[in-house]
């Protein structure tokens, strides 16, 4: 099995993590491991002010979180006999860490969505402070409630901020995903252009020289608007263990993993 990375690149004040993995571009362990990295190393930089987030694979931001992955973790909580409860919140992962790291930092981190994101892979998206998608066939969203779970990383709670209450229920409820069109009409991507990260790097460039101060301010005093509740976030991913250790999310999750299932397929 091939291994994710996130690969950092700095140019003045402006930073690039791209996401690879020749395998169809899902997100695993060691991608999670060098997001928060690229996270940490990019928040501890005094000079960048920017950082656009993007896909190195054609057509891909991040598919989703490799299910080959979630499998086998399924099987193991159940032959442990794990059981979950929101009163023994589960702890943060890498991604959630980063993610969490992102929208609390004073950097301004830009999805350059070249292709199709959804679970994990859209999640991230949203953390992100702005989205840009690339006009194409492509797919975004949280299709997991196909695979008998249900989004882990944040995004029962930051679409819904975004996309508004009927609209998020709706995605995460059916599994339908959005065109980059669709992006735009509902108000998660700021444009649908041919080019997602040559416009994210103009556009990285813009604020770049922007006063960093004021930049990080109104970063600041605008996601304290819209800032996730830490305990709700605790709660998701407590229950999103609660659901891997069900017989419908470890049958689903094994023929995705398989191939015999895709995660925009319904059961």
């Amino acid at each position: 099995m091939t291994q994710g990375r996130a690969e950092l690149n700095v140019s003045g004040a402006v930073a690039r993590v791209g996401f690879l993995n020749p395998d169809q571009g899902f997100m695993d362990r060691a991608m999670e491991a060098d997001l928060l990295a690229a996270v940490e190393r990019v928040e501890d930089d005094p000079m960048i002010r920017v950082c656009v987030l993007t896909g190195d694979l054609p057509g891909v931001f991040i598919r989703h979180y490799d299910l080959k992955v979630l499998a086998p973790q399924s099987d193991g909580m159940i032959a442990r006999g794990m059981t979950f409860s929101e009163d023994r919140p589960v702890r943060e992962g890498g991604i959630h860490t980063a993610m969490r790291r992102m929208e609390g930092g004073r950097v301004v981190y830009i999805a350059a969505m070249g292709g199709t994101a959804m679970g994990g892979g859209f999640e991230l998206a949203l953390a992100c402070d702005m989205r840009i998608v690339q006009a194409g066939d492509h797919l975004f969203g949280l299709p997991e409630i196909n695979l008998g779970i249900l989004p882990g990383a944040g995004g029962t709670q930051r679409l819904p901020r975004l996309a508004g209450l009927a609209r998020a229920l709706h995605m995460t409820l059916t599994g339908e995903t959005l065109s980059p069109e669709g992006m735009v009409a509902a108000g998660l991507a700021v444009a649908c252009v041919p080019d997602a990260e040559a416009a994210a790097m103009e556009m990285a460039g813009r604020l770049a020289g922007k006063p960093a101060r004021a930049l990080s301010h109104i970063k600041s005093l605008v996601r304290r608007a819209v800032a996730p509740d830490p305990d709700v976030l605790a709660a998701e991913r407590t229950l999103f263990c609660d659901l891997m250790v069900t017989g419908d999310a470890q049958r689903l999750l094994a023929e995705g993993a398989a191939g015999q299932r895709r995660i925009t397929d319904e059961p």
